[in-house]
């Protein structure tokens, strides 16, 4: 072996050459806009239950998920918004996911949660579900578009695996026609 590296392989001393050129390489195709079959881009969602079923929000669109606390009713506001919580001084509308999706009420369990969601215009709203259970990770091909009758609040659906995932659109779910 030469002091410049292997010659065999073309590799430098520390193998750090090919590396280089692979990550040059990536580099240059994404900002000539090629798309490289190594560059696959995924989106994040934080997927949650509401009885048996899954559904997702943007990961962007999520600043935190708190537990259940004493949520305070207010006076003439739709009836899927329970009330109001104090989060760190904070005063958080929370709305009852179950409730503005037509969905049977159930008891807040030792699981619910509230998702908090910032909005474009710096608003924060609450969602409350049953269950948050993890961050769904997946390429842009595993986006399906929703049946027409489903296009009020559900976004799209996520490929899972073998089962499918509701993504809800956010701004929809936040706005009320009552």
């Amino acid at each position: 072996m030469s002091a410049s590296g292997n010659e065999e392989t073309g590799m430098g001393p520390v193998n750090e050459p090919l590396a280089e050129s692979r990550w040059e390489s990536l580099a240059r195709a994404a900002a000539s806009g090629e798309k490289s079959e190594d560059v696959v881009l995924r989106r994040e969602f934080v997927t949650f239950r509401l009885g048996e079923d899954a559904y997702a929000l943007p990961i962007e669109r999520v600043r935190e998920v708190v537990r259940l606390r004493p949520i305070t009713p207010m006076p003439r506001v739709p009836s899927a918004v329970r009330g109001v919580i104090s989060l760190r001084g904070e005063v958080v509308q929370v709305v009852d996911l179950r409730g503005r999706l037509g969905m049977e009420s159930a008891p807040a369990a030792r699981t619910s949660r509230i998702i908090v969601l910032h909005g474009d215009d710096g608003a924060v709203a609450g969602l409350l579900v049953d269950l948050v259970r993890d961050v769904l990770r997946i390429s842009e091909d595993e986006i399906r578009p929703c049946a027409a009758n489903e296009a009020d609040v559900v976004h799209s659906l996520l490929a899972d695996g073998t089962k499918f995932v509701s993504l809800l659109d956010v701004d929809r779910v936040l706005t009320f026609d009552e």
